[in-house]
């Protein structure tokens, strides 16, 4: 996993980006992003062109425009190395696995956003995992990132479940006064 380095600035930016585009569902004006971290609205642009250049968000033309988080972003504000894995979970159709950890998430197709998928490696066997079967990943240490997706594919040998992103979110942090 490249890990890039971003500034305390450009993490708040992406992160507020990410958070309102869930609720949005759409794309999010510089204007909004700029409300939510105390920037002015150029300020936001400029960071914008930076975080573009590092394929991290996408602009959106014409009147409804404005940005949309990549896949990639979600991977830059997650640059932990999961050094605990025995603390992410995994949900296997609303169960928790008791006797499985996740060791590893790759989000591996974030160039082909529309084909969102995870390789979730386990500790533990994928035997009992099946095409189609819902599962739950996280929240993983440092970020709290969740991941819910269907099972598309699984390696039995490498303990790899190949997942189809459905959602994967990050809780809002409140901003502390």
């Amino acid at each position: 996993m490249s890990s890039i380095e971003l500034t305390s600035s450009q993490k708040s930016i992406l992160t507020a980006l990410i958070n309102l585009h869930r609720e949005e569902e759409g794309a999010v004006k510089g204007e909004e992003i700029a409300g939510e971290v105390d920037r002015n609205p150029g300020t936001i642009r400029n960071q914008m062109q930076s975080l573009k250049a590092l394929q991290l968000v996408e602009g959106v033309p014409g009147p409804k425009g404005g940005y949309k988080p990549t896949a990639s972003a979600y991977e830059a504000l997650d640059v932990q190395e999961m050094d605990e894995p025995a603390d992410v979970a995994i949900r296997h159709n609303g169960e928790y696995v008791e006797e499985a950890n996740v060791d590893d998430i790759d989000l591996s197709s974030v160039h082909h956003p529309e084909l969102c998928r995870a390789e979730i490696h386990l500790q533990g066997s994928v035997r009992g995992f099946n095409e189609g079967d819902s599962v739950t990943v996280g929240p993983t240490p440092l970020s709290k990132l969740l991941i819910e997706g269907t099972v598309d594919g699984k390696d039995d040998t490498s303990n790899v479940l190949i997942l189809r992103i459905d959602d994967m979110r990050a809780p809002v942090e409140e901003p502390s006064h």
